[in-house]
């Protein structure tokens, strides 16, 4: 009955007007840090509007390294405003923390897709594999889901040259 609920708000892969609702109110919370750290709103520049667009998220841990993925699939809005600004976005979670996100390769997003389902049960309706299913099942689907590594951002200054320059190490 939940997974039935969670589909309708997200019916055709597009959040319905009480989603946009709850994921606002959610992405409020979570940036907030008012949640376990598992949760963190995505700030991302909008790709037609040029304007920072928030969303909520699920952090998936797996070998030591941080992912994000798209529970509804390459038409989430994220995900082409991620792809659009070359993988710049800011995570929040109490605090501000400005990140690259890498595409995963096809290839390399079934275990985190399994890894996934295990944390973020919101998502399980939309995924069409059981969490307990063997990693076959997760490779059958991988390429309807986009996944992306969380990387730290690389911080670029104008000025990097000369400052080298100035302390003698250019």
């Amino acid at each position: 009955m939940y997974g039935d609920y969670l589909r309708w708000l997200y019916r055709g892969r597009r959040p319905h007007w009480l989603a946009r609702l709850q994921n606002r109110a959610s992405a409020a919370a979570f940036g907030a840090g008012l949640w376990p750290s598992r949760v963190a709103a995505l700030d991302v520049t909008g790709r037609r509007s040029s304007r920072v667009v928030t969303f909520p998220v699920v952090i998936t841990d797996l070998d030591g390294d941080r992912f994000l993925v798209s529970m509804l699939g390459e038409r989430a809005n994220w995900v082409g405003n991620v792809r659009s600004d070359d993988g710049r976005a800011v995570l929040r979670h109490g605090r501000r923390e400005a990140v690259k996100l890498e595409e995963v390769p096809v290839r390399e997003r079934a275990p985190v897709l399994r890894r996934y389902l295990e944390v973020a049960p919101g998502a399980r309706p939309h995924v069409p594999v059981d969490r307990g299913e063997p990693l076959e099942a997760f490779e059958r689907v991988a390429a309807r889901y986009p996944v992306f590594r969380i990387e730290p951002a690389v911080r670029r200054r104008a000025d990097a040259p000369m400052q080298r320059a100035r302390e003698g190490t250019a």
